[in-house]
């Protein structure tokens, strides 16, 4: 197919969703519920794929083998915060048309741009490295790979995909939700398998608990692998082109659609975050494990304790979740980088680039879940330069119009930035001044 062909197919299937949406909006189109909302649906999808990555699976394996369900609270309070954020993003992207990386090379000292962008360059390479290295260790796992070239093989199969942008929107959110549901799917019958104390399971999601230095890095490192700074940048680009209205009357039907969007993408993230936790709890916690630590081990340990279909599940959804992930990522890359500077460099480049400091792991033989929890807190730290700048847009009428957020929401995502500072803060203190 050449370009042209392309392009006539990519404007066909665009054009379509996009066309039925604005029906939708307008008060006409399809007559089902669903079918109302299905235009609408893919966006969140995407953005919630960074709250599935492998970063998530060495923090939340870790978070259950060591110290049970002790640290599922902080997952719930994570995809709370997530679910708030995520919905800003969007919001954001709807009423401006704008990014948020846009926003803040148009309204900031050049200066601040700077090292903004550069902030987020830094935690795109972390993103890229938990991201990359969860797919490998997947290839590694499932087929028995030697890991360098398993993160060939995760960077070829993360070309196709990205490929797939060249025929709309449509295709890699169908490719993306499609991985998701793996994960998902995955993890629902390692649930099953676990048969978890579904009483202590309740108690540890609302009451906030530690259990000593260890806890708090893995909660910090839990935080910034469930609520992700590229994530948010993202969301307000993959909204603020894809259905244009600006009478109001359709920009609160279309922010309301989106809302659902958020909330169903990031309620199943929540999910299977929780899921993850719980796996290693209820198997591994129970049985004295405290010591697996790392995917490797998580994946030949579940083989003797819940037999051979549970350490292939574990595998697949690792691997599922690290090829989405890193292809969302780069895209993410791509975002924040024109955002701040105006300026785009071929995808592969970007993936060439970011492929390096995960074979530099590989090659100086690393271990590569404590990577991946280090680069999670990397993570945690650059989410301020995320959310300020978000709460700030998305509380000025003058840049929000009738979308403007109301007082108690600004307020809430002020708390979540505080939140997220104190507890970073914190783990400084603890780390480098007892440690």
């Amino acid at each position: 197919m050449d370009d042209t062909e392309v392009k006539r197919h990519k404007k066909t299937a665009d054009d379509g969703t996009v066309g039925t949406a604005l029906d939708v909006l307008a008060g006409g189109g399809a007559k089902g519920r669903l079918s109302r909302l299905l235009p609408f649906m893919g966006p969140a999808f995407i953005a919630s794929v960074a709250y599935i990555d492998p970063g998530n699976f060495a923090t939340n394996i870790q978070g259950g083998a060591r110290f049970g369900y002790t640290l599922l609270w902080v997952i719930v309070a994570s995809n709370l915060m997530a679910m708030l954020l995520q919905t800003l993003s969007a919001k954001l992207g709807i009423a401006t048309g704008w990014n948020l990386a846009e926003h803040c090379r148009n309204r900031f000292p050049k200066p601040v741009v700077l090292v903004m962008w550069a902030v987020m360059e830094i935690v795109a390479m972390a993103t890229d490295l938990a991201e990359f290295l969860g797919a490998a260790v997947g290839f590694n796992l499932l087929f028995g790979i030697p890991l360098w070239a398993a993160g060939i093989l995760t960077a070829i199969v993360t070309f196709l995909v990205l490929g797939l942008e060249r025929y709309g929107f449509r295709p890699i959110e169908a490719v993306i939700t499609a991985l998701v549901a793996v994960v998902a799917v995955s993890y629902l019958v390692e649930t099953f398998l676990d048969r978890p104390d579904w009483g202590n399971l309740l108690y540890h999601s609302v009451v906030p608990q530690f259990a000593g230095t260890e806890s708090i890095l893995l909660a910090t490192g839990i935080l910034g692998a469930t609520v992700m700074p590229h994530a948010i940048y993202l969301h307000s680009a993959l909204t603020q082109g894809r259905i244009v209205v600006r009478e109001p009357g359709q920009l609160r039907r279309l922010f309301r659609y989106e809302l659902v969007d958020v909330v169903v993408a990031m309620g199943l993230a929540s999910m299977i975050n929780m899921a993850m936790l719980i796996m290693a709890a209820a198997t591994f916690f129970r049985h004295g494990m405290t010591g697996v630590g790392t995917l490797e081990t998580a994946h030949r340990t579940l083989e003797p304790l819940l037999g051979r279909s549970a350490s292939t599940i574990f595998a697949v959804s690792l691997l599922a979740s690290g090829l989405s992930s890193s292809t969302v990522g780069t895209m993410a890359g791509q975002v924040m980088m024109q955002g701040f500077l105006r300026r785009r460099i071929p995808v592969w480049i970007r993936r060439l680039v970011t492929i390096v400091p995960s074979l530099i792991v590989i090659a100086l033989g690393l271990d590569p879940t404590r990577t991946l929890v280090l680069s999670q807190v990397v993570l945690s730290f650059g989410l301020p330069f995320a959310i300020i700048p978000l709460a700030m847009f998305t509380s000025r009428k003058s840049v929000m119009g009738i979308l403007v957020n109301r007082h108690v929401t600004t307020m809430l995502t002020y708390v979540v930035a505080a939140l997220i500072l104190v507890l970073n803060l914190y783990l400084v203190c603890q780390v480098f001044v007892t440690g």
